[in-house]
């Protein structure tokens, strides 16, 4: 059963983005109930039984109320850049995930409307299952074979644009074992509802199984498979591949017009559409 929602998070990244969230709603609810409060009162106190309000038909300037009206949202909007500038560069997506353990590196493609991932490292694929182990750092390579689409899992955090010919870059990772939902935050066309996908986080013990499990299958993917696959129209197809041809993955970026790039994690910085 999915479990789902951004203010629910199940890792490192997703947490550091809700506080950030929290953070930016309380800094804005400081301002907006005074304002509430203030409104209620002003319209109690100017009521037309309250003879004690003075009524003043000439005023038209202070001083004090100007510098109230225009220093608080000042404030406010210094505050917020300030959590979103820090923010921004603490969760940068193409930042590595301090640990102890080793990344485990998924390559995913976008297809006309579902989701492939290719363990390089592993030697296994999936479509529309995605299983990753608890505590490892997840680096994702992300591209399009077609339009371009976003690969978003909201309780892991973060979002980033797959598109053809391009590489991008995604490092998430779980905190605690369960099912979370994945999906395509870019409106791509008419299969586009069904881009969805699953993500099973897993035991070290367990994920091991499963991978022993999935090379066990005779399931080649390989030039012809990929090319039956993006024909493929089966409304959110699951599919294991227990082989992969090497540098498939290189083959769609240029096949796409693009050339493979893997920029280096620790200095590379994205562009404005790649942001979190």
């Amino acid at each position: 059963m999915f479990t789902s929602g951004i203010i629910n998070p199940e890792g490192p990244i997703a947490s550091a983005e809700a506080k950030i969230l929290f953070n930016a709603t309380a800094i804005m609810l400081a301002v907006i109930i005074p304002v509430i409060i203030g409104t209620i009162a002003f319209a109690w106190w100017f009521r037309e039984s309250n003879k004690n309000a003075r009524y003043r038909p000439d005023w038209t300037y202070s001083g004090h109320i100007e510098l109230v009206v225009w220093s608080v949202p000042t404030l406010v909007v210094l505050f917020l850049a300030g959590i979103t500038w820090l923010g921004t560069h603490q969760l940068d997506p193409f930042k590595p995930i301090a640990s102890d353990q080793k990344v485990l590196n998924v390559q995913a493609i976008s297809l006309d409307w579902k989701w492939l991932f290719v363990y390089p490292d592993d030697g296994v694929a999936t479509v529309n299952h995605l299983v990753i182990p608890v505590g490892r750092p997840v680096h994702f390579s992300i591209t399009s074979a077609s339009v371009m689409n976003s690969l978003l899992i909201p309780q892991l955090g973060s979002q980033i644009y797959g598109m053809a010919g391009m590489v991008t870059q995604l490092n998430l990772q779980t905190d605690h074992a369960g099912t979370f939902r994945g999906l395509s935050a870019q409106f791509s066309g008419e299969g586009f509802s069904d881009m969805v996908f699953d993500l099973q986080s897993l035991a070290p013990d367990q994920y091991k199984t499963w991978l022993d499990q999935s090379r066990a299958r005779n399931d080649m993917l390989d030039e012809a498979a990929y090319s039956d696959l993006m024909k493929d129209r089966t409304p959110r197809l699951v599919q294991t591949f227990g082989k992969i041809e090497q540098g498939l993955f290189d083959k769609v970026v240029k096949q796409s017009g693009g050339t493979a790039h893997f920029p280096d994690q620790a200095t590379a910085t994205p562009t404005a559409m790649e942001t979190r």
